[in-house]
């Protein structure tokens, strides 16, 4: 944990980072890594990202407030309408955005999300993360491409899974951050409740356990939080909401198997963030076409504005 009351006021820098780019880039696990804690769910599947989340981390002269959104992408739902509009306010609360890129990021994704950079008029630094996955000689080519894209902005080769990289991006962002006290104290790593990040962490093994279409039509709400046994006991009931009764037969498996599977390690993830015995209880429900639904939007917490 960082301390800052000893550094004078004039020479601290606190500000808002936007992590932005199109879905499975590795925003999450960049935050992840960044806050060394789990803030964030990861899969290898796209449009893992739902919502705006923050993740802080404290150095001994600046506070830096990540924001995590879900991907820029080309809107197919109502439900896919809310997060690019929630990508695009974390934009605009930003006082520094990271363009995560990677190798194999298409042109056509790329020339789609750089106007609405250009459009927040925000200091841009571009991270091409995932590096690991390609030859030393391929990095320099990928740097070049994205500086003559982004003339203004430094270019910062990482991966975020290994860690390697973020030193570097760390120093740029700092650089770019307002002079401003910090916002959050050093003990708190994001602004979300344990009650969000339980649904989160559900959501997060609906999509290692499911394929196709289920983890997208799949949405968790946690219907009882009950803390009265704390800290020996927390007690966690949630409903998985998916859009079609076969996609309920199929999450909850033969005689319960998956879905008994995915509780197991939702509890386990959830007993270490809790740091205590979660007793958890699971149920699946269908309701129909909920991701075209504004009125369901709004109550599973996808808020249309």
């Amino acid at each position: 944990m960082t301390s800052h009351a000893s550094v004078p006021e004039k020479d601290f820098r606190c500000g808002f980072v936007a992590l932005c780019g199109a879905p499975n880039v590795g925003k999450s696990t960049l935050l992840n890594r960044l806050v060394a804690d789990k803030v964030a769910i990861t899969s290898p599947k796209p449009q893992t990202t739902r919502h705006r989340l923050l993740g802080v981390v404290n150095l001994p002269r600046a506070q830096l407030l990540f924001l995590d959104a879900p991907g820029i992408m080309d809107p197919k739902s109502l439900l896919h309408e809310s997060l690019v509009k929630t990508a695009l306010s974390a934009l605009a609360e930003a006082d520094v955005v990271v363009w995560l890129v990677t190798p194999d990021t298409k042109e056509t994704a790329a020339e789609a999300i750089l106007p609405h950079l250009r459009q927040a008029a925000k200091p841009i630094i571009v991270a091409i993360n995932k590096i690991d996955l390609i030859s030393r000689p391929e990095v320099l080519p990928l740097i070049e491409k994205y500086h003559n894209m982004v003339p203004e902005a430094p270019v910062v080769p990482i991966a975020a899974l290994l860690g390697d990289g973020l030193p570097n991006l760390v120093t740029e962002i700092v650089q770019r951050l307002p002079v401003a006290p910090p916002l959050y104290p050093p003990e708190q790593l994001t602004d979300q409740t344990e009650r969000f990040l339980a649904a989160e962490f559900i959501r997060e093994r609906v999509f290692h356990h499911t394929s196709q279409e289920i983890p997208y039509a799949a949405a968790v709400q946690i219907e009882s939080f009950e803390e009265d046994e704390r800290p020996r006991l927390v007690k966690i009931r949630a409903v998985i909401f998916v859009e079609r009764d076969s996609q309920k037969a199929i999450l909850i498996g033969k005689k319960g198997s998956r879905l008994k599977l995915i509780g197991q390690e939702a509890r386990e993830d959830l007993e270490k963030l809790l740091d205590c015995k979660v007793f958890l209880e699971l149920w699946v429900k269908v309701w129909k076409n909920w991701r075209k639904d504004p009125r369901a939007l709004r109550e599973l917490g996808y808020v249309m504005s």
